[in-house]
């Protein structure tokens, strides 16, 4: 099966000029993609429809199935923004300590608006999550 979601060349701002209705949400979204930029030395790209991601990298489970994703990134979607910057292991739950208001999916992080998260917190869960992924994985040319 051909994975879904693949980075391309649409424009980051117009997208969220487009899709994203709340000046708050607007704002958390150009925020994030400073952060993210800084802490990954890479830029933003659309993947898929709604997500913006910063760098990639290629993984392959035990189960076989593989694919290309980004190393960092997040959607900022209607509910909440979805944040792609967790392992989901076990091992790095410490990570999340202290982060402040969110909820969780199995490696996805949800949050209302940045200001209900502590950004320093943000930070060092970022910066172990690539540090695990290069540790781990091929890391690709952007």
């Amino acid at each position: 099966m051909a994975q879904k979601t693949q980075p391309h060349a649409a424009d980051v701002q117009s997208f969220i000029e487009s899709f994203v209705e709340s000046p708050q949400k607007q704002a958390d979204s150009y925020q994030l993609i400073q952060i993210m930029e800084k802490i990954s030395h890479q830029p933003a790209t659309m993947w898929g429809p709604s997500i913006i991601g910063f760098g990639k990298y290629h993984y392959t489970y035990a189960s076989g199935h593989s694919g290309t994703a980004p190393i960092l990134g997040f959607s900022p979607r209607k509910a909440a923004i979805s944040l792609y910057v967790f392992t989901g292991l076990e091992a790095h739950a410490h990570l999340l300590d202290n982060l402040g208001k969110f909820k969780m999916g199995k490696a996805c992080i949800y949050i209302k608006k940045l200001e209900d998260i502590d950004l320093s917190v943000l930070h060092n869960l970022m910066a172990h999550t690539i540090t695990y992924l290069k540790d781990t994985y091929e890391v690709l040319e952007a």
